[in-house]
């Protein structure tokens, strides 16, 4: 088989690196993704080379052709080629010598199929050369890729035991190329072993959980986990209420005209309680921002809909989307806020003091009023509307204070 042609391959940085690396002498390969994703028909958006050169050799070669070279792990191996501006990892050829389930430790080799064994799925594990276009499948990968099914490399307990990740990247891989049911051995696999996840860091495991809810279409999977019990170990929160919240949502982003988000999916997957929603985004250690998406989400009532340019100026832009699209309203409303930008009150406490307020308590109370008026009246820009406003609360407020 041959990989077939395609813009990606034609760029003239990527050709220099090539004969710098002597993939002309077949030294270096295109490798993983660009390869599955090639054969698949989908847009390749990151090139990854495999080389037999060592790490070191690697560095001389890059900067002999003034190709800037970025060091990023050579510990294991990779050196990050930029190109055209662009990212290109370059990583030698290795095997496995050791692992425990969360980091490896290898050695370098020159053997391709060696290199290619390491890797977790066989349509992961194909590469190709870039002068001829040949593809080389050690363990299967072409026919998987036309089965549209996604399988361990060997025996997926041993696979599972290297990197307990690859139990949720198994499922997210599922989720993106896989057709029809998947693969038995491997789904029983992650079934029996679903308990090695609690062995990872939170932030590995809420990475890998985000991209697949970044997915098109996640909630058939994410019903599949749930029913093999595969979060309960980290996330015993998400059960089958949860499951129907995200497929229900789903269908409201794309009533909506709205892309997928993966925080707002992991706050359907969530019982509606912000103290619960509030634990699970520290127990995954998201940022502050991932955590008051998810959080604010989970506060969500029926009122919601009912203004949506107020709920974005109480909320934010983001959080008020949210809301509307796991609320009950019409997921057309959230087109509402495309665009939106917060209005601003051009109206200071110095104002008001100008106007004959003394300083104090009185002028933060005052302000208050005034901002509750004006975003009632729908956020008026004009200055001598928010003027207006401001002198009839000022009034009031002399008047109490008189």
């Amino acid at each position: 088989m041959k990989l077939p042609k395609a813009r990606w391959q034609k760029g003239k940085g990527l050709r220099h690196l090539l004969r710098a690396l002597g993939a002309a002498q077949g030294d270096t390969r295109y490798v993983g993704g660009c390869v599955r994703d090639t054969l698949l028909g989908i847009e390749v958006n990151d090139v990854d080379l495999a080389t037999r050169l060592p790490p070191d050799e690697v560095l001389v070669r890059l900067e002999t052709a003034g190709i800037k070279a970025v060091p990023t792990g050579l510990a294991h191996g990779t050196v990050t080629a930029i190109v055209e501006g662009k990212p290109v990892e370059v990583t030698t050829l290795r095997r496995d010598v050791a692992t425990d389930g969360r980091w490896a430790q290898v050695d370098f080799t020159d053997d391709w199929r060696e290199d290619a064994a390491r890797r977790d799925f066989t349509i992961n594990a194909l590469s190709a050369d870039p002068e001829s276009l040949a593809v080389f499948d050690y363990f299967g990968g072409c026919e998987d890729i036309e089965a549209r099914l996604v399988r361990f490399i060997g025996d997926p307990l041993t696979r599972i035991a290297e990197d307990h990740l690859r139990i949720l990247r198994f499922f997210r891989f599922h989720a993106r190329f896989g057709r029809g049911a998947p693969d038995a051995a491997a789904i029983d696999a992650c079934t029996a072993r679903a308990n090695d996840l609690m062995a990872l860091s939170r932030e590995r495991i809420a990475d890998e959980l985000l991209k697949l809810l970044s997915l098109p279409e996640p909630a058939a999977t994410v019903r599949l986990m749930v029913e093999r019990g595969i979060l309960k170990p980290v996330l015993p929160e998400i059960g089958g209420e949860g499951v129907a919240a995200l497929a229900r949502l789903d269908a409201r982003e794309r009533e909506g005209g709205r892309p997928p988000d993966p925080l707002r999916r992991l706050a359907a997957l969530l019982p509606p309680r912000p103290d619960i929603a509030a634990a699970v985004a520290a127990r995954l250690r998201l940022s502050k921002r991932a955590s008051k998406r998810v959080t604010t989400a989970a506060a969500r009532s029926p009122g919601d809909a009912a203004d949506p340019a107020m709920l974005a100026y109480r909320l934010g832009a983001d959080e008020a989307v949210d809301r509307l699209l796991l609320g009950d309203g019409d997921p057309r409303a959230s087109a509402l806020l495309a665009g939106w930008e917060r209005p601003r009150l051009d109206v200071r406490g110095g104002d008001l003091i100008a106007m004959g307020l003394s300083a104090g308590p009185v002028v933060a109370r005052t302000l208050q009023a005034i901002e509750a008026e004006w975003a009632a009246a729908g956020f008026p820009s004009d200055e001598a509307a928010q003027k207006a406003i401001a002198r009839r609360h000022v009034g009031e407020a002399l008047r109490d204070t008189s």
